[in-house]
């Protein structure tokens, strides 16, 4: 059998060629506002298309594995089937075929509001369909329905002590309310695999619906003496639920948490958090503990804390040249940060070859509602001054800003001034995306994930051999 080498332009027609594929079997027609049958007479179709798309071409290779992958982090293997979104170097993420910029303009919006509701990206990632502005308010009517957590998740979130990070108490409550999985009890009564994503889905929308009350009591708790939680109201959204339970009702501020939910939910599935969910969840363990681990891997300094560490570099920055620096003093200062063999966080991505279309979504917020904030200007300044330096280097592939260059940003200009709990907030959005993605691995059957280990001495006679 030959072996394909996918080139970027490859892999975007694949994309187009499934999307056009997938298109079929996703009619934008069905007003049905009840997620899970829309969901339910979708699967049994896309179980036939891949059923039949592995029988046929089930031994094609789609890539080679290099040595220095192996070492390398595993960087560029396609070994993952991922459905919600796709990653491409030179075109952004995409949600099921959808830009963000996309998404901003079909998605559904609240009554006066200009970004995208989450719920309804939620809808695009499970479905593939872009949803009626009825069917996104059915889900924020369901979400606010199930949100209710139990007495025994409440006393071990108010029993923790404030000195514990707040992703520590965010992993452990998820973990904590496993109690409540549908999938563990009907797995425990042997219910048929073809079932499993049946149980699973309920899970999903039971945890996504309560991850913003625990996260609020995080932050109530370690940050405000416990005090004026609130209530879901089942009239609003989820995000303006989410932020008046962290105390903030700026309508500005409302608007930025749909925007930053929608966009930090996903980035396909070779991230940390989103593989170690996946990971997780295909030895059976529940959306909880999958979720729980994969919160565990976001807390990592390498992934989750990004957004922290760019606020902590700018504060150095204008602690050494002021809030309105000179282009020359500013290129020094990042001349001299280079040359310390440090590094200028917030720029570059394992992945992407281009301007990260989070960053740019954020950008043209902030150019909206904030355009005369000092932290704002410098962060401007710093997009124009960096990327040439990067570039004249030499030894950087993408001297383009990510998706955590700015969103501290923002919250810091609304008064979350946290940052510890930054990570807590990309967590909640995460959900979306993996927990999604854990649906449809148990419609598609995904099994156990194994890959094949070798030792140094054995590969290096592995390669003698070749």
């Amino acid at each position: 059998m030959a072996l394909f080498r996918f080139s970027a332009k490859r892999c975007l027609e694949a994309q187009k060629i499934g999307s056009t594929a997938t298109n079929v079997l996703r009619p934008l027609s069905d007003a049905s506002t009840d997620l899970k049958k829309v969901l339910s007479e979708k699967i049994p179709k896309e179980q036939e298309r891949v059923k039949a798309f592995r029988k046929s071409h089930g031994s094609v290779k789609v890539g080679e594995v290099t040595v220095d992958m192996m070492y390398g982090g595993m960087r560029g293997i396609k070994g993952l089937v991922w459905e919600p979104s796709v990653l491409d170097a030179d075109e952004g993420i995409r949600f099921r075929g959808k830009s963000i910029p996309e998404c901003q303009k079909v998605l559904p919006k609240a009554a006066g509001g200009a970004e995208p509701l989450p719920e309804g990206l939620f809808w695009l990632l499970i479905t593939g369909d872009v949803p009626t502005d009825a069917q996104v308010k059915a889900v924020s009517e369901e979400w606010a329905a199930r949100s209710a957590i139990p007495s025994h998740v409440t006393k071990m979130l108010n029993d923790f002590p404030k000195s514990l990070h707040p992703m520590t108490q965010f992993s452990a409550a998820i973990t904590a309310l496993n109690s409540e999985s549908v999938f563990v009890k009907a797995y425990s009564s042997g219910v048929h695999k073809s079932k499993y994503w049946d149980a699973v889905y309920e899970d999903t929308m039971n945890l996504i619906a309560k991850l913003p009350v625990v996260a609020a009591t995080i932050y109530r708790n370690t940050y405000q003496n416990g005090k004026g939680l609130g209530s879901v109201d089942a009239n609003k959204d989820w995000s303006w639920n989410f932020s008046s339970m962290l105390g903030y009702d700026n309508p500005q501020f409302v608007e930025l948490m749909r925007l930053y939910l929608t966009i930090h939910s996903d980035h396909e599935g070779g991230n940390v958090s989103a593989h170690t969910t996946h990971l997780v969840g295909s030895a059976l363990s529940d959306p909880y503990l999958s979720f729980a681990a994969g919160m565990n891997g976001l807390a990592g300094p390498l992934h989750g804390l990004a957004n922290q560490e760019v606020l902590v570099w700018l504060q150095k920055l204008r602690s050494q040249v002021g809030d309105s620096p000179s282009d020359e003093k500013l290129k020094d200062f990042i001349w001299n940060t280079l040359k310390s063999g440090q590094v200028v966080p917030g720029y570059g991505h394992a992945v992407l070859r281009k301007t990260d279309p989070r960053y740019t979504c954020q950008r043209e917020f902030a150019l909206k509602h904030l355009p005369d904030d000092s932290l704002f200007k410098l962060v401007s300044q710093v997009y124009k001054v960096v990327p040439p330096i990067l570039l004249e280097t030499g030894k950087v592939k993408n001297p383009w800003p990510n998706v955590d260059a700015h969103s501290g940003v923002l919250l810091q200009y609304y008064g979350l001034k946290e940052m510890n709990y930054y990570t807590v907030l990309f967590g909640v959005s995460r959900a979306l995306g993996v927990l999604a993605a854990l649906v449809w691995d148990r419609a598609l059957g995904l099994p156990i994930e194994r890959p094949k280990s070798l030792s140094t001495d054995l590969l290096m006679k592995s390669v003698k051999a070749a």
